[in-house]
């Protein structure tokens, strides 16, 4: 029977391998509005394969491996996939249908990431891209700090002994969520002035470029975040979580997908105001992470 309990969280972690592959071969095959679906599955099931060991009490160091394994799939190589593939289309500043880029129903782009898995795009695109081709070529490989800086983040949370019981640097899911939802805002044709704006501002390759460095390095820098795991549900102690819990609902409400990279900017500044407050030092941050977390 325990032989049985201990599959459960094993299987679950396989799950969210199995999402992770899944959003990196639709990333590649033109249904990039397909991938954050399987990284929201995954991010589930990487959560619960944690919380069903300690429930089953089948906790194993087995069990750690597989979880590290896994996200650095669903959290690693699949959010670089993702934004290498937003770069290549981003890079593209054409006309399509009497439309711009931005303009341009998520049908369009997906007709575009079909060619975009070749280095050699047909000339007649090329040729209406503002970009010369050594930048399509070459600059959405910028991408690619994201599995790497993830790799270096799964392995110091893995051994770093202060992260027990907080965060030390930016978990890679909530890093993989903040580039995973993109897809999502550009999937609809832009029907008002702010959803062409917010699209627009997705697709300028300099916002994805920038946003990539900025993220990965925040994966392996010595910031200490709060987790969002309550010992105690009073309010002192706790004010920082509900304040972000707060904020986080109601943003969720009335943004939808445009909520999700707003909370993880969120979450990061205020960690960094609660350090400046209450001057923590960067090994007892927080008050107790979710050990599945990363």
């Amino acid at each position: 029977m325990t032989k049985i309990k201990s599959l459960i969280p094993n299987l679950l972690t396989a799950g969210n391998l199995l999402g992770g592959i899944l959003a990196i071969i639709f990333s590649l095959t033109g249904h990039l509005e397909w991938a954050p679906y399987c990284i929201f599955i995954s991010a589930f099931l990487d959560f619960f394969d944690g919380f069903a060991a300690r429930l089953l009490k089948v906790q194993s160091e087995m069990g750690k491996q597989l979880d590290s394994l896994a996200d650095m799939v669903t959290f690693g190589v699949a959010p670089g996939v993702i934004v290498f593939m937003m770069l290549k289309i981003s890079l593209l500043d054409i006309t399509m249908n009497g439309q711009s880029m931005w303009q341009a129903s998520f049908q369009d782009i997906q007709y575009l990431s079909l060619y975009i898995n070749s280095t050699n795009l047909p000339l007649n695109l090329l040729e209406k891209s503002t970009f010369p081709a050594i930048f399509f070529n070459y600059l959405p490989f910028i991408a690619l700090l994201i599995p790497v800086m993830s790799m270096f983040r799964l392995a110091k949370f893995n051994l770093d002994t202060r992260q027990t019981d907080s965060f030390i640097g930016l978990p890679t899911p909530a890093n993989t969520l903040f580039f995973a939802v993109f897809p999502l805002l550009i999937m609809n044709r832009p029907v008002t002035f702010d959803d062409i704006t917010i699209v627009s501002f997705i697709l300028n390759p300099w916002f994805l470029v920038i946003s990539t460095i900025l993220m990965s390095i925040l994966l392996v820098v010595e910031l200490p975040l709060f987790a969002l795991k309550f010992k105690t549900f009073g309010w002192k102690g706790n004010e920082i979580r509900y304040i972000f819990l707060t904020l986080a609902v109601v943003l969720l409400a009335t943004l939808h997908w445009l909520a999700l990279p707003i909370l993880i900017i969120l979450y990061i500044l205020l960690s960094i105001i609660q350090n400046l407050l209450l001057r923590h030092p960067s090994t007892s941050s927080g008050v107790g992470s979710d050990d599945k977390t990363k």
